[in-house]
C-alpha cells in the first residue's frame, strides 16, 4: 500500500473495512500526523515553519500565504488542500481522510471540526468507514 493507491480509494468515496492492509495504512499516516501536529501544537514557530509543517503534514506545497493559530489536529493530513490566503483559527480538527479542500481566501473560526468520516449504521458494520469530501 501506498499513498497514492490510498488517496485514489479514499477520493472515490469507497469505504474502508477494518483488519485491510488500507485500514493498516491509514493508521500509519494517523501516527505521522499526530507526530507533526504535536511539534506544531507545542513549539514555538516563525510562519515559514508552520508553512513546512503544514507542507510535511499535507505532502503538498503550501502558499506561503498560509496561517493557522495552534493548536491544530488532524487524523491524516494527506488529503487536505489549501488554497491561497487561508486562515484557520486555534483549536480546529479535521478528520480529513474523505478528502478536504479549502479554497482561496478561506477563514476557519475556532474550533471548527470538518468530518469526512462515518461508520456503518449496522452493529456487524461498524467497523466500516464511510467517506465524503468537504469542500
Amino acid at each position: 500500500m501506498n499513498l497514492d493507491l490510498f488517496l485514489a480509494h479514499v477520493n472515490n468515496s469507497k469505504a474502508v473495512k477494518h483488519d485491510t492492509e488500507l485500514y493498516s495504512f491509514m493508521c500509519q499516516l494517523s501516527a505521522q500526523a499526530i507526530e507533526i501536529t504535536h511539534k506544531l501544537n507545542n513549539e514555538l514557530h516563525t510562519p515559514e515553519e508552520v508553512i513546512e509543517l503544514f507542507s510535511e503534514l499535507t505532502g503538498k506545497n503550501v502558499d506561503c500565504s498560509f496561517r493557522v493559530f495552534p493548536p491544530f489536529f488532524t487524523d491524516c493530513g494527506k488529503n487536505i488542500t489549501l488554497g491561497k490566503r487561508v486562515f484557520i483559527n486555534s483549536g480546529c480538527q479535521f478528520q480529513d481522510q474523505g478528502g478536504i479542500v479549502i479554497g482561496d481566501d478561506v477563514l476557519i473560526g475556532p474550533k471548527v471540526v470538518l468530518a469526512t468520516l462515518n461508520h456503518g449504521e449496522q452493529p456487524d458494520d461498524r467497523g466500516t468507514l464511510d467517506r465524503k469530501s468537504v469542500v
